[in-house]
């Protein structure tokens, strides 16, 4: 079978780390008999330099044709006097609405081995924890009116930031949380903030209708407040975190520093169809960029993700899961991950020891 995958290798890191996962992508090919058909293009910063503008007509062309999209990370401090509506991380926002993106699925699991690697104490998170943030991608303050005024009072000016969403825009997003869950631990917790804001209100209304279809998930809610101290108090309570876009923004982002570093952490950004986009759910990390030590696990992931999401190739999936678990227990770790443990590596390294246990 061939497939045919738009890759936006991006800023800092991201070359050195999507370049890691596309040999993965070819090793799986090579065992289990697929042909991956590789189109790069630019997006973010890089863009920027090349074309003046963060996304172009071309780039969205190529990944509304393609079977899949992995992008590495975009922007840095080069392009931070950049207008905002020209800000590499645009590139992102353009992509998930031409695309038509709407769920981005987190997942965050602590591997026992990487235990010591946790910033938390051994007893909260012996045997490890496995939990996904299921966070909705095209409404919220992100999508909402952002402009500036004068204030009423005579403070200056004033900042404002329109955040909204429609009943149809949860009840999607929630649909997609639920049936996670059924095949999950089937717990669905919803985060939000109820208790001040509107939109939080029509959020939750909408959570608690659409549960009702799913009788055997149990639902719980709970304030974004209290569900960020809960992350770090007892994560093992969690199995499926229902959120909005900023919300989930933060919390997926706390949730991924439990597992020991940010650069084990995946993503998938996927909607009505099986076409999904698929990235870390790390920055460009333009200070160790060129280095040879950034951690390309949380790429080589978001692979295994595309293989079972967009491609319905589980068995693929999991053989990049077991290859990277495999890798870890025989001790090897980039210098996020070290933490006194196993033998340091570089990018490269990293990538063909899962190549290998492949």
């Amino acid at each position: 079978m061939e497939y045919k995958i738009a890759v936006i290798k991006g800023d800092g890191i991201g070359p050195e780390i999507v370049s890691e996962a596309m040999d993965v992508l070819q090793c799986v090919g090579k065992r289990f008999g697929h042909t991956f058909r590789f189109q790069e293009v630019l997006a973010g910063g890089c863009s920027i330099d090349a074309y003046g503008k963060p996304l172009t007509e071309e780039t969205i062309a190529v990944c509304k044709e393609a079977d899949a999209v992995l992008l590495g990370a975009v922007g840095g401090p080069k392009w931070d006097h950049v207008p905002t509506e020209k800000r590499p991380e645009k590139a992102l926002l353009g992509l998930r609405a031409a695309l038509g993106l709407f769920a981005n699925i987190r997942p965050a699991m602590l591997y026992p081995i990487l235990a010591p690697a946790c910033p938390l104490r051994k007893e909260i998170v012996e045997g490890g924890f496995d939990l996904v943030v299921c966070r909705e991608l095209t409404g919220d303050v992100y999508f909402g009116q952002h402009y500036r005024k004068e204030s009423e009072r005579g403070w200056g000016e004033v900042g404002c930031d329109d955040m909204n969403y429609s009943v149809y825009e949860v009840e999607r997003i929630a649909r997609r949380a639920f049936a996670m869950a059924r095949v999950r631990a089937k717990k669905v917790t919803s985060v939000d903030k109820a208790n001040v804001l509107e939109t939080s209100r029509v959020w939750r209304e909408t959570v608690t209708r659409v549960a009702k279809e799913y009788p055997d998930v149990t639902l719980e809610h709970m304030y974004v407040d209290n569900a960020a101290m809960q992350l770090i108090h007892d994560p093992k309570q969690f199995d499926v975190i229902l959120t909005g876009n900023l919300f989930g923004d933060i919390l997926s982002d706390e949730a991924a520093m439990l597992t020991g570093s940010i650069g084990m952490l995946p993503s998938a950004s996927i909607g009505e169809s099986g076409v999904g986009m698929y990235e870390p759910i790390h920055g460009s990390a333009p200070d160790i960029a060129g280095k040879g030590i950034a951690n390309p696990i949380a790429t080589i992931l978001s692979c295994a993700m595309m293989l079972r999401y967009s491609f319905g190739l589980a068995e693929e999936a999991e053989a990049i899961e077991r290859a990277t678990q495999k890798a870890l227990e025989e001790g090897w770790r980039t210098a996020d991950l070290a933490a006194g443990q196993g033998t340091v590596c570089s990018t490269h390294e990293m990538g063909t020891a899962i190549c290998k246990y492949i």
